[in-house]
């Protein structure tokens, strides 16, 4: 038995009046989705419980068969483990956003999308002059990096009750009330206050000024965490797996569940990524492993910027240049399944990750089909099968 997972990350939404009261899902032309909800079920689950961040970490924890209640521990833990960075019991990993704050409001958790090599500018001098043997910058890809507390000869003030709110959860909104906070928050706002005055008139920025680019203004320091103790997928479920995804949360969680990861050129992890590699990398997969999963942040990050055309275009890429190919070489394959869920609710209205139930669809071999005519929301919502607790629809799916 073959299976694949596609996950549109954030894809479930709310009715938009701008859409005529139906969902992005709804109005996207997508019928290799509809196409599996036809052949077999359509059904909703809730991947993040009401008392943990409503983030990917969480979400994707859950979707892969790993109760968060259990597992989980933040997301800086997971994307240190994609980058092969191994944390001691005592260290702590923290995501290191460089974002653009103005006037106390979030106007880019991105820095307009920074390189990755002015990124690495910054983040060496934030080494250099708040750095320290216990505190450790490491560059990353874009805006996406972190910071690392080394706690072997000095104690970490963090517990599990230390809170940072996600950027990307304050966008065009004030930050004033979400500064980190609790037990070790002093050191994560002098670390991002002291890297205001470092950027200001930073090379980097200066030179994206002249360009007409958003600077970044600061660091912003969320996610923190110790390394999770996760059991290998194949001895939880019995399946090797592989992953695809331009992310580095999804990379480090294939890393800590025993999964290769393939990096396909091109991905991106954005608006621009290169659908129809991913969906040739899938398929090509397909003969080594059990499981072949294609990430896919196009759609989150249409939401995170609310834009609902993005959004639309995002899904019907996936759709034809994923969903559709990877199908059609799965019935060639003989006996297989395929799954189609996002990790978490991203709403356009307010630009950020949400609670709540996210709708799949599955079909393949032993799936009876349930009388479902399209992928969306309100066929999810209208079906009997659901699942409270998120993380058993892997087992579901698996057989």
């Amino acid at each position: 038995m073959k299976y694949a997972i596609v996950i549109p990350d954030g894809c479930a939404d709310e009715p938009q009046s701008s859409l005529g009261g139906k969902t992005p899902l709804q109005t996207a032309n997508v019928p290799a989705m509809d196409e599996i909800a036809r052949l077999g079920v359509v059904g909703r689950s809730n991947n993040v419980p009401a008392h943990l961040p409503a983030g990917s970490d969480v979400a994707n924890l859950s979707l892969f068969g790993y109760d968060p209640n259990q597992y989980f521990t933040g997301r800086a833990p997971l994307e240190a483990a994609a980058q092969g960075i191994k944390l001691g019991a005592e260290d702590w990993a923290i995501r290191c956003n460089l974002v653009m704050i103005e006037k106390q409001i979030m106007r880019s958790f991105t820095a307009d999308h920074i390189s990755t090599a002015e990124a690495k500018e910054l983040l060496k001098t934030c080494q250099e002059q708040i750095g320290a043997p216990h505190l450790e910058f490491i560059s990353g890809v874009s805006y996406r990096n972190l910071l690392l507390y080394r706690g072997a000869k000095q104690t970490a003030p963090f517990t599990r009750e230390t809170r940072a709110t996600p950027p990307h959860d304050l966008t065009d909104k004030s930050v004033a009330d979400d500064f980190p906070r609790g037990p070790g928050s002093d050191l994560l706002n002098e670390l991002m206050e002291r890297s205001m005055g470092l950027f200001a008139e930073h090379p980097v920025n200066v030179a994206r000024k002249k360009a007409g680019k958003m600077p970044a203004t600061n660091i912003w320091l969320w996610g923190l965490g110790k390394t999770p103790s996760l059991a290998p997928f194949q001895s939880l479920h019995g399946k090797r797996g592989k992953m695809i995804t331009a992310v580095d949360l999804l990379r480090g969680l294939a890393a800590l569940i025993g999964w290769e990861r393939i990096e396909v050129p091109g991905a991106t992890g954005y608006l621009d990524t290169d659908y129809a590699a991913k969906g040739r990398a899938a398929i090509e997969a397909l003969g080594s492993t059990d499981v072949v999963c294609v990430h896919v942040e196009a759609t989150d990050e249409a939401s995170h910027e609310g834009r609902a055309d993005a959004k639309i275009k995002a899904l019907e890429e996936i759709d034809a240049k994923i969903v559709a190919p990877l199908h059609a070489a799965l019935k060639q394959q003989g006996d297989y399944r395929i799954l189609v869920s996002p990790d978490h609710p991203t709403f356009l209205r307010t630009k950020t990750h949400c609670h709540g139930f996210v709708p799949f669809a599955i079909c393949g071999s032993g799936v009876t089909a349930d009388g479902a005519a399209t992928y969306d929301e309100a066929a999810a919502g209208k079906s009997p099968l659901a699942f409270e607790e998120g993380w058993k629809l892997m087992k579901y799916f698996l057989g």
